[in-house]
């Protein structure tokens, strides 16, 4: 990381944040200054800013961090992948949490788009940029199960107007916190960028992006109070973090979740009042990373118009935890 700090004087000042600071960083673009003020990578005052066309005041101190040039070339690595399906057009693959999709900051190799580039070799769609060569759309880290990769630029523009036109069909299962009440619904609010930590995610009703999730109550457990549920997720829109927010902001985060996810004190109390005792209290606890797998996907073959569906089981992880919680498990009116 590089650091740029400058100050604002009286003949600057009522000066547009991003004409500010191109004159005064010579080595910087105005268009990645201005990536850099909507990435959260400029501070006024200690504190982030995210609009290019504020307005300075003499005497403020403005931080820039600028992060370290990559290559925008990543290299094709043979890292073995759990191929579902594939033929000339694209492949279903199942993604193990931990791996990271596509290269960035942090993560330049050792990434799935780095295993692609091996697998498929020069036939990979670029569509996507040089940096997510193939990807219709992407899973976090942390989140396992399928995803869709196009082997050419028709597949990639057929499957990304399913995706924008929402008649592709994407269904997580997650286990949460609580159980949701009622039952089936649906989560209608707005994602954008969290204002104070451009790394988050939250709901925002005044400049967020539309976000759509319905839900479903497959199981519970605990009693006399639910401490846990396993719920059904199906996305109509396709928004990062999108279900860890939606269940975080009906109170039912996803199990393992640091960033969004329940108060230590909580999840203590939800166990406690769900009388989940020994092995299932310790699996909750300690799970290491959000309970989040990508079940089932559908969609239209871009060659063959067929409409395809994959199906891909809970990991080792997930389905240890579901054992964990199997004596726990309590029956209820499902209608």
């Amino acid at each position: 990381m590089n650091f740029v700090t400058l100050r604002v004087d009286v003949e600057n000042a009522k000066s547009r944040l991003d004409k500010f600071l191109s004159a005064g960083c010579a080595d910087l673009s105005r268009s990645r200054i201005q990536s850099l003020i909507e990435a959260g990578h400029v501070r006024i005052d200690g504190a982030a800013v995210t609009q290019a066309s504020m307005k300075l005041k003499s005497g403020q101190k403005i931080t820039i961090t600028v992060p370290e040039a990559v290559d925008p070339d990543p290299i094709a690595q043979d890292i073995r992948l759990n191929v579902v399906y594939e033929d000339d057009d694209l492949l279903v693959i199942n993604k193990p949490a931990g791996m990271v999709v596509h290269p960035g900051a942090g993560n330049m190799d050792g990434t799935l788009v780095n295993a692609l580039l091996h697998h498929c070799g020069e036939s990979l769609s670029g569509i996507g940029g040089v940096k997510r060569p193939g990807i219709v759309h992407r899973l976090d880290k942390e989140t396992s199960g399928l995803m869709m990769v196009a082997k050419n630029d028709y597949a990639h523009r057929f499957l990304s107007e399913q995706l924008a036109d929402r008649s592709l069909s994407r269904t997580y299962h997650a286990l949460c916190w609580g159980m949701p009440e009622p039952r089936v619904g649906t989560v209608d609010q707005p994602i954008g960028r969290h204002t104070q930590d451009r790394q988050k995610m939250s709901i925002r009703r005044r400049d967020g992006r539309e976000a759509v999730t319905r839900y479903k109550v497959l199981e519970a457990f605990g009693m006399p109070e639910r401490a846990a549920s396993l719920v059904e997720c199906r996305l109509e829109t396709g928004r990062t973090h999108q279900i860890r927010v939606h269940m975080q902001s009906i109170g039912h985060s996803v199990v393992g979740d640091t960033v969004y996810g329940a108060q230590p004190t909580l999840r203590k109390a939800l166990l406690k009042r769900g009388g989940v005792e020994d092995a299932a209290y310790d699996a909750m606890m300690s799970f290491a990373r959000q309970a989040l797998h990508a079940q089932t996907i559908r969609f239209v073959h871009p060659e063959t118009e067929e409409d395809m569906e994959f199906s891909a089981p809970l990991p080792d992880d997930f389905a240890a935890l579901m054992e964990a919680l199997a004596p726990h498990k309590v029956q209820y009116n499902k209608s």
